[in-house]
């Protein structure tokens, strides 16, 4: 039976934080869980757009500025939910850049790894004693189809496009990263003191949103032209993090992804991730370049 909008629990009392929650998948996340009763914490980058989101999806909403291209952003972010907050049910490291021209983050790393990964790891260290300290929380991560084409697994020597950039190749590499995050985070919260916490990831299939404005222009009209026969809405989009996210019968490391041909569209079920993805070595290996680069580490023995 396909898992849907309406299956989404209860979220009465839950403070959830969405990154990237004023359009797209971010969006639609961010509102049903608002119309499930939780309060949604809308953590983006553009105050006027997030208070537009906010507008648009009613009930209990806050807004968090946040940029993920930029650590000092993320830490004034982290250290504001905690004044704020004292609690975090989930977190849903969503927001993302796909594709752009060759460009580099305030603090100098390339964009998309930057944004896509860095961000999000600095982050989820960061908040990571709020959710720790809430019993049956998550961390959803979302991944991409694209992680697939990094078989090769991740470019250690030229993580930052330093060499060579390509626009694809650097998006799907980020993408892979997010889900060796992903593993390796549940690995550590499984072993340490608490089990308040696992992670989980998702990935929205082929979606229709404002991802696709960085593709180059010969490409955008067959985007466009493509939209309704191939890509899906953003509502179908976001199903498989919803699941992640609320699903009782989710369990730490399980990735989400829709159930249609070659997982492109469709209801969310339980996807496997290529073998690259779950490779220890890399993972660990990732996990202190991560630390390296943002300063941030994870002390679960303090949670």
């Amino acid at each position: 039976m396909a898992w849907t909008a309406a299956d989404v629990p209860d979220q009465t009392g839950r403070t959830v934080l969405v990154t990237g929650a004023n359009t797209g998948l971010g969006l639609e996340t961010a509102t049903v869980l608002a119309r499930r009763g939780a309060t949604v914490v809308l953590a983006c980058r553009n105050p006027v757009k997030a208070k537009a989101a906010a507008v648009r999806i009613g009930g209990s909403t806050e807004l968090l500025a946040l940029d993920l291209a930029s650590l000092a952003s993320v830490r004034e972010a982290a250290a504001e939910a905690h004044e704020r907050f004292d609690r975090l049910d989930l977190l849903i490291n969503n927001a993302g850049v796909m594709v752009p021209p060759h460009r580099r983050t305030v603090d100098g790393f390339e964009l998309q790894f930057g944004t896509n990964h860095l961000g999000h790891f600095a982050l989820t260290g960061l908040l990571l004693d709020l959710l720790a300290g809430t019993e049956g929380s998550r961390v959803v991560v979302l991944s991409s189809l694209a992680h697939k084409l990094a078989r090769g697994g991740l470019d250690f020597d030229d993580l930052q496009s330093e060499r060579r950039y390509s626009r694809v190749g650097a998006y799907n590499q980020s993408k892979l990263a997010n889900l060796m995050f992903m593993y390796a985070l549940q690995r550590r919260l499984a072993a340490s003191d608490t089990a308040r916490t696992i992670a989980l990831a998702a990935h929205p299939g082929l979606t229709s949103t404002e991802l696709g404005r960085h593709l180059p222009a010969p490409v955008r009209p067959l985007y466009a032209l493509g939209a309704d026969s191939v890509l899906q809405s953003p509502a179908l989009g976001a199903l498989p993090t919803l699941r992640a996210a609320t699903d009782p019968r989710a369990m730490g490391a399980h990735y989400y992804g829709p159930d249609g041909p070659f997982e492109t569209r469709g209801f969310p079920v339980l996807k496997a991730s290529i073998a690259a993805a779950h490779s220890q070595a890399a993972q660990e290996r990732l996990w202190a370049v991560s630390e390296g680069l943002t300063g941030v580490t994870y002390d679960l023995r303090s949670v």
